[in-house]
């Protein structure tokens, strides 16, 4: 990874403030994925990070995750595990509840979707308090999955999200980081 790749992709996020609440800076990643250099330098960054780690399947977690983990499963010939929230499955699933702000969230995957012993990376757009990447690492851990690392493209380190992933033996990395969030 160069600087100024990682600076061409910093610069294709839109920062809205005050959204969804007074306060708030929200990292659109909507104007990186429109922007076809941004959207393929993030996956092949993330994708040559993991490329050598034996990788069997991608943990996408709703919705942004899906965009990124879908394009670099296929890149690392990886199968895709969908991390979905509640209603969206229709085989037999199992669920994790997680804390947010102001209340409950949870997550489900189904129960096949992972076979024990399986290496997963959880991949998703964006780590904060790191609440919707540990649901998912214990889902798969649930059904025998093995997780070590989580990738993400932006990281907000106030929030302290790869903290708790550090906590559960889970190795985070991000292509760029926002202070002060």
């Amino acid at each position: 990874m160069n600087q100024e790749e990682l600076e061409y992709i910093r610069n294709s996020i839109t920062n809205i403030a005050d959204f969804p609440k007074p306060g708030i800076v929200f990292r659109d990643i909507t104007s990186l994925i429109e922007d076809r250099r941004a959207f393929l330098l993030s996956v092949k960054l993330i994708a040559d990070r993991y490329r050598d780690c034996g990788i069997d399947k991608i943990a996408a977690p709703e919705a942004r995750g899906f965009i990124f983990s879908a394009a670099v499963a296929a890149q690392l010939n990886a199968g895709l595990v969908l991390i979905r929230k509640p209603g969206k499955l229709p085989r037999d699933f199992i669920e994790e509840s997680y804390s947010l702000e102001y209340g409950q969230a949870s997550v489900q995957c189904h129960t096949d979707s992972v076979a024990p012993g399986e290496k997963v990376l959880i991949i998703d757009d964006l780590i904060a308090t790191g609440g919707t990447a540990m649901a998912a690492a214990k889902l798969i851990r649930r059904l025998g999955g093995v997780v070590e690392h989580a990738a993400f493209v932006i990281n907000l380190p106030d929030c302290h999200g790869t903290d708790v992933l550090k906590e559960a033996g889970i190795e985070s990395f991000s292509l760029i980081s926002f202070e002060g969030d």
